[in-house]
């Protein structure tokens, strides 16, 4: 016996090397099976959300969490979580003890509860405008022409307030058709708390009170759709010329749609990215006051104001609401580890994967304060473990070792090209698949749809992906920089939690080049690193078993010799 255990850990050894040289470590639940079991998850709310919280499960599920989530709506999230038949919600606000639109009781019922900021991200504005069976893809808006628009105070797209916005730049006669979210919606809350802030006689008169709702009052021919997938397939179908909705940016990011390039404070018309959201939610408001039912929850009156030429007006935090009480029935310990788990790879690795999908990741400060959340599973139950689950083993794109308070996105995000400013451009080059017109007034000029390769074509110019080059304004495919020129800024700053360049997968009109779901290279990472893990376990049950049964026939040999 005794001569087995240098072999023994000689293999286990040899197994950890081997496991470090693929980069990767034992398997979650190899590691964690000593502590706590897992059990299933569910879960419901937010769309605006959805597409993070589902790409953090695809990524968890190797490592044998099992988390199942319901995308219905902010106000039905909670709902659900009241009654009860979810063991956490999604919601991008927080309870309001009376919903002002329905009359209806918005509280947990007396179910103990924390928020949780998860993701950061630009509530956008989609469209479809074709002149010439072509898509235009670099619109700019106001605050007011979209505040008129979705009162229905402005109906058709060669409106002089739409080409004032484009500096004379006239779109066709096009009827325009808002399209709201039919279900109690985060994104409407979002959407509605600005309409109500910074256009308050305008959203008053048309809603017929004041405040944000939840529940969009569908007027005229506006057109109400169920969910940010439905309100995005809405506008992307074939009979949907001249439409124009409000969703998180993930969505038409996925679908390869433009969106609304809103008018900021200091004048410059930006898209939703992760830069210039970052660098908006710097002056959100965030209480911090441990004691109250709304702590962590965030106000945004400064957010819309803010000056900085590379802010996003439209930029918010979305929130899970987790249980925290020791008595919850719907609770066990193995489902509160799993939440535990899932909520810790969320807000630290999971982040890395926002930014290519449509979202913004969390500052360190909302990560910080998220661990103090999560520490309440174990509050409520000792068994719960949160060993090394803090700021240290985090690996977030937002700070850096030697910068702990920094958010490093907002420091590195790019200025705005000065065609992006009220009263020049609007900015076109190799990056632009469907431009307004730049030499006047003569109306419309679009050039082919863009290719997934990252290349586009028409307008004489071709924006080509070069890996590893600095560059300006063409089309790039994710971690490399563009070789057009045209309206780009040069010399781009290089992120090295990512590898990617600062606005390096946008052209010079801003809009990300690279849409499709399956391109992302997060995904990849972790069908990749699901594989390697499987091999390395069988690797390592190879090295463990084997060199024993070797050594004991040996041995047995020697015996009978």
């Amino acid at each position: 016996m005794k001569g087995k255990t240098p072999m023994r850990k000689a293999s286990a050894a040899i197994a950890a090397v081997t496991l470090s040289a693929l980069g990767l470590a034992l398997p979650a639940t190899a590691a964690q099976a000593a502590n706590s079991a897992h059990a299933l998850i569910q879960g419901s709310g937010s769309t605006w959300a959805a597409n993070a919280v589902n790409q953090w499960i695809a990524d968890v599920q190797p490592n044998g969490l099992q988390v199942v989530y319901t995308g219905n709506g902010s106000a039905q999230g909670r709902t659900d979580f009241a009654n009860k038949t979810v063991d956490f919600a999604v919601s991008d606000i927080g309870y309001q003890g009376t919903d002002e639109a329905t009359g209806a009781s918005d509280t947990s019922r007396g179910r103990a509860y924390a928020y949780l900021p998860i993701v950061a991200g630009g509530t956008s504005f989609p469209y479809q405008v074709r002149v010439g069976g072509q898509l235009v893809r670099n619109l700019r808006l106001s605050g007011e022409t979209i505040a008129k628009i979705f009162t229905n105070q402005i109906t058709n797209w060669d409106d002089p307030a739409i080409t004032q916005d484009n500096n004379g730049r006239k779109l066709p006669s096009l009827p325009i058709t808002p399209v709201v979210h039919s279900e109690g919606s985060g994104d409407t809350a979002q959407f509605t708390t600005y309409l109500a802030k910074q256009f308050p006689s305008l959203w008053t008169k048309f809603q017929g009170r004041s405040g944000f709702t939840e529940y969009f009052p569908r007027k005229g021919n506006q057109v109400a759709e169920n969910g940010s997938d439905g309100v995005m397939n809405f506008i992307s179908s074939g009979s949907a010329n001249g439409a124009i909705g409000y969703d998180e940016y993930s969505y038409a990011l996925g679908q390869n749609y433009p969106v609304a390039k809103l008018e900021n404070a200091a004048g410059y018309f930006t898209l939703p990215n992760q830069y210039n959201v970052a660098v908006a939610l710097t002056k959100a408001q965030i209480n911090y006051d441990a004691k109250s039912p709304d702590y962590l929850l965030q106000k945004l009156d400064q957010v819309y104001v803010d000056n900085d030429p590379r802010t996003y007006p439209l930029s918010s935090y979305s929130y899970m609401i987790i249980p925290t009480a020791a008595n919850d029935a719907k609770m066990t310990t193995a489902k509160r580890q799993t939440l535990a788990d899932y909520l810790y790879y969320s807000i630290c690795q999971g982040q890395k994967e926002m930014g290519p999908i449509g979202y913004s990741p969390l500052p360190v400060n909302l990560v910080q304060a998220g661990f103090k959340q999560i520490a309440k599973e174990h509050q409520a139950d000792s068994a719960v473990d949160l060993t090394k689950e803090n700021v240290t083993t985090c690996h977030n794109p937002t700070f850096i070792a030697g910068h702990p308070t920094e958010n490093y996105l907002a420091k590195i995000a790019p200025k705005p090209p000065a065609c992006d400013k009220a009263g020049a451009g609007p900015c076109t080059g190799s990056g632009d698949t469907g431009q307004i017109n730049p030499g006047g007034n003569a109306g419309i000029h679009v050039s082919t749809p863009i290719r997934s390769s990252g290349t586009t074509s028409g307008s004489g110019s071709t924006g080509t992906a070069s890996p590893g080059a600095a560059g300006g304004g063409g089309g790039s495919a994710p971690g490399a920089a563009a070789s057009g020129t045209a309206g780009g800024a040069s010399g781009a700053a290089v992120d090295p939690a990512t590898g990617s360049v600062a606005g390096g997968s946008t052209g010079s009109d801003g809009q990300q080049l690279v849409g499709s779901p399956t391109q992302l290279p997060g995904s990849q990472s972790s069908a990749l690193r699901a594989v390697l893990a499987v091999l390395a376990g069988l690797l390592l049950v190879a090295l463990v078993v084997v060199p024993p049964l070797l050594w004991q026939r040996i041995r047995s040999r020697d015996a009978s010799g």
